[in-house]
């Protein structure tokens, strides 16, 4: 039987992709919460049975019961992902078993309740199966400075540890490539829409995300095609 109380050993077990981040330029801190829902949204609460998260949002968690209920409203993104591209959808749209990541920005060290209390920003859904990629992931953050047919050119400005790693004595400006399989979003707000190359804007922020092997040189990974490029995305779309 599956424990009712979220232990310490969680933490280390089911942390999540992406490490908390510090708040989106007006003092919020974000609460990055993964599980499957119990029911469908409804009457302003998502229900979910939390089996991972962030570290902020699972240090939150200790000593509560797994099924927590986060409050939504109108300015929440519900968003439902397939073979890696987003739909913007309703709460209704949603099904019990499903797998979603709860993402709720808050007063740092916030307690569970007012976590709870604060309606989500974004709420992905990402169908019955939780996809668990058999590859690192290598993030770049940066400004876009030029599109080729199968290259963007770009200014890295910041990015997760792995891909900052691989930059230690290089240039700021480098350049990865795409291919068809690469999916481009175009971000307004917390609005994504699939895009093709063309539509990129020189001048833009953008983030690339590459999977490929640990320990991965620089040149390495910028030869291996892009799984997503996203213009203008919010810190923690999905």
């Amino acid at each position: 039987m599956r424990s009712k109380v979220l232990v310490l050993s969680l933490v280390a077990a089911l942390a999540c992709a992406g490490a908390a981040t510090a708040g989106n330029g007006k003092g919020r801190f974000l609460y990055t919460f993964v599980g499957q829902l119990t029911t469908t949204p409804s009457n302003g609460g998502v229900s979910i049975n939390v089996e991972g998260g962030n570290r902020a949002a699972l240090r939150a968690m200790l000593g509560a019961p797994i099924t927590q209920t986060f409050a939504y409203d109108s300015t929440t993104e519900f968003l439902k992902w397939s073979a890696g591209k987003p739909a913007v959808v309703q709460p209704g749209d949603l099904a019990a078993g499903d797998f979603v990541r709860v993402n709720v920005r808050t007063q740092r060290g916030a307690d569970l309740s007012t976590i709870e209390h604060q309606a989500a920003g974004i709420v992905g859904d990402h169908g019955t199966t939780l996809f668990r990629p058999n590859m690192p992931l290598y993030l770049f953050r940066g400004t876009l400075s030029s599109v080729g047919t199968t290259s963007v050119s770009v200014h890295v400005t910041g990015g997760n540890r792995r891909a900052l790693r691989t930059l230690i004595g290089s240039s700021a400006d480098q350049s990865f490539a795409f291919d068809g399989d690469t999916i481009f979003l175009l971000w307004q707000g917390k609005v994504p829409t699939v895009i093709d190359p063309t539509k990129l804007v020189v001048g833009d922020k953008i983030i690339v995300r590459i999977r490929a092997k640990a320990g991965s040189s620089l040149s390495q990974v910028e030869s291996t095609p892009a799984n997503h490029i996203g213009d203008r995305e919010p810190a923690t779309a999905k």
